[in-house]
């Protein structure tokens, strides 16, 4: 009977190579020194995503300048091989256009998860694969759990740090071949692993922003990359009376109630934008519950015959699971909630869980259109 590692794998660590995707944050930091420490032969890889200004070079975000320099130094305390690969051309087209172009059409984007399906788990994928390597680790707080030579995917123990809804557009692929060794472990513990193993940024604040979007002005950023974007417009009530002016829909998100600066008897959210005629849609927040959702371009990480009757969905990162019935038909989806939920928006995702003695399990999930 053959004898597995801590990973999964059937080979002795010291046979096993893994590329350890390092940002330069405690969490990958964390696990590359993990890794090394169990005897794997470890290569760190650190991704430069696009070109620094003098906002993200200081900025509490993933992948900035300063980040490329403490993976280095991480990866030179650890004595492993340590690269930089520069894919801010691959990025821009895969991640930060779509954002742009996601914000203009009224939708909200969820950029993290195009960015893990395109140069993380695409391009870096290939990369670990070009180098023969045997797994490609990474410090997400997702659970992996190999059985019969696959892995699924489950939230991680750390209900406040876990990251499943940003990675289910993975393929089975690729899931098969990457590893989550945080998943079972709370981020104290990750600190205090750190300053255990005296790594250099284990007092390092998590990252806060989109990585490309200082301080969190995303409509900066929309206006900098498309400068005749903003543009004025109406802002009707649900009867179709208009009561206002706005200054551009990339300020305005489905749920949204600041920033509307219309007196009301009651207060005003955003309930619905219209980016052909770049009208905003204003109501009572009782105008926000949904039941049913429509999906496309669907992600499935399992057979069909696993979405039963006990299905749970989340539809924003922060959100709860919801208990809801899923019809799938090809690559759409409809998903018809069992309990109120507010405030769903166009362009987020709609992620599928179902719970095992393991715990919940990613099914995959989809981008919500209606």
């Amino acid at each position: 009977m053959k004898k597995f590692n801590s990973i999964g794998i059937a080979k002795a660590p010291e046979n096993t190579l893994i590329v350890v995707a390092m940002s330069g944050g405690v969490d990958s930091s964390t696990v590359a020194a993990l890794m090394k420490n169990e005897g794997y032969k470890v290569i760190g890889i650190t991704l430069k995503l696009y070109n620094d200004s003098k906002e993200t070079a200081k900025s509490k975000q993933c992948c900035a300048g300063q980040d490329i320099m403490d993976a280095k130094r991480v990866a030179d305390k650890l004595k492993i091989e340590h690269r930089i690969l520069y894919y801010q051309n691959k990025f821009k087209e895969g991640v930060i256009d779509n954002f742009v172009d996601s914000y203009l059409n009224g939708e909200t984007p969820v950029p993290c998860i195009q960015c893990n399906k395109t140069v993380k788990f695409t391009d870096l994928f290939n990369e670990a694969k070009k180098l023969n390597a045997d797994a490609l680790v990474t410090g997400h707080y997702v659970r992996s759990v190999s059985e019969n030579y696959e892995t699924n995917m489950y939230k991680a123990i750390d209900e406040n740090r876990d990251q499943s809804y940003f990675l289910f557009n993975t393929t089975r692929e690729q899931l098969n071949f990457l590893r989550f060794p945080l998943g079972k472990l709370k981020k104290s513990e990750t600190r205090k692993i750190a300053e255990r193993l005296n790594l250099n940024v284990a007092d390092k604040p998590d990252s806060q922003d989109i990585c490309f979007v200082p301080n969190g002005d995303y409509a900066s950023v929309i206006e900098k990359i498309k400068p005749n974007s903003l543009k004025k417009g109406n802002i009707k009530n649900l009867n179709g009376k208009v009561i206002g002016v706005h200054n551009g829909i990339i300020h305005y998100t489905i749920g949204q109630r600041k920033g509307i600066g219309i007196a009301h008897e009651e207060p005003l959210y955003v309930i619905k934008i219209n980016s052909e005629k770049n009208e905003i849609f204003v109501g009572s927040k009782k105008f926000l519950i949904q039941r049913e959702i429509k999906l496309k371009n669907l992600n499935l990480l399992v057979n069909k015959n696993e979405f039963n009757n006990d299905i749970f969905v989340k539809v924003r990162s922060t959100g709860k699971l919801i208990n809801a019935n899923i019809k799938i038909k090809k690559d759409k989806a409809k998903v018809n909630l069992l309990e109120d939920e507010y405030g769903i928006s166009p362009g987020q995702a709609c992620v599928f869980y179902a719970k095992n003695q393991e715990g919940y399990k990613v099914l995959g999930g989809g981008w919500i259109y209606k």
